[in-house]
């Protein structure tokens, strides 16, 4: 064989296992992860998408989220904002879950709530959720991301009103109940420090109603995880309400987050090590938050 022929080989080998170098380092496979640590009150973010992914506004705080595993026959398109991480739902306009990490210095802050701020996600593919998709519905704008926990940041609360983190939630919910829980996380996370935060709809095995000419799906309930991991007791409570008139005390509606993977099938905070998930996912106790 030439010579030339065999250093074009050889140089093909090479460019070969650089590429394989490459694509180890960053394990490009549809999923990508920001190297181990070692303090478990930090964790880290994860781009499951087999769709598009958005990587604008990728932030120190975002990268410490651990995202649920992959979802299963189920629309996803993972979207990374200033504050918090939406996997989002082209099939029924609305998130699959928003996750957000909420230390105690974000908790309350000066940056007030935007007027007619609502718009839609351009990072989305149409057809998506507009303003006019809600008006005259009978259905809130229910926020997932809640903009309270975002008053330390303009930017960060702007996000926070993206269609794409929010859903049809009836009025009474969103003002009372789901307010309550919202409000509570951060007087905790006030008081215990670093909260680690996922919420989204439940969609039960039905005909679901939509609404407005771009058919926004209705779901039947929500819910809510979260994990504390900085004291000597870390912990974890889940939150599941029906999308329906009432305002009752948000004891009521407490689950493990264990239970809450359950009912939804997503699994929760996939990178803790296996004993402090075991903590902080099987059970679940009001007063060890208050």
């Amino acid at each position: 064989m030439p010579t030339f022929a065999l250093m074009k080989k050889g140089w093909m080998f090479i460019s070969v296992l650089f590429l394989l170098a490459i694509l180890s380092a960053f394990n490009i496979n549809g999923t990508t992860h920001s190297g181990p640590i070692n303090r478990p009150a930090t964790l880290f973010a994860t781009s499951n998408s087999i769709g598009e992914v958005s990587f604008s506004h990728r932030s120190s705080l975002v990268s410490s989220i651990d995202v649920p595993l992959p979802l299963r026959g189920v629309s996803e398109q993972i979207l990374y904002r200033k504050a918090y991480v939406v996997s989002y739902n082209k099939d029924y306009r609305i998130p699959n879950w928003v996750a957000w990490h909420l230390p105690s210095e974000h908790a309350y802050g000066d940056i007030k709530r935007p007027g007619n701020a609502w718009h839609e996600d351009l990072d989305v593919p149409a057809p998506r959720a507009t303003v006019a998709d809600y008006k005259g519905s009978g259905w809130t704008r229910g926020h997932m991301c809640p903009a309270g926990d975002n008053k330390w940041d303009s930017e960060a609360m702007y996000n926070t009103f993206l269609f794409s983190n929010c859903c049809p939630q009836n009025a009474n919910l969103n003002s009372g109940t789901w307010n309550q829980i919202e409000i509570s996380t951060r007087r905790w996370a006030e008081r215990w420090g670093d909260l680690y935060i996922v919420c989204g709809p439940i969609l039960f095995r039905q005909e679901h109603e939509t609404i407005g000419e771009n058919k926004v799906v209705v779901p039947e309930a929500f819910f809510k995880v979260i994990v504390c991991l900085n004291n000597r007791h870390p912990k974890g409570i889940g939150f599941i309400c029906r999308n329906t008139d009432g305002n009752r005390k948000k004891d009521l509606y407490v689950n493990s987050v264990k239970q809450v993977e359950r009912i939804t099938g997503i699994t929760f905070f996939p990178h803790l090590p296996k004993e402090l998930a075991d903590a902080v996912k099987n059970k679940a106790d009001i007063n060890d938050w208050e």
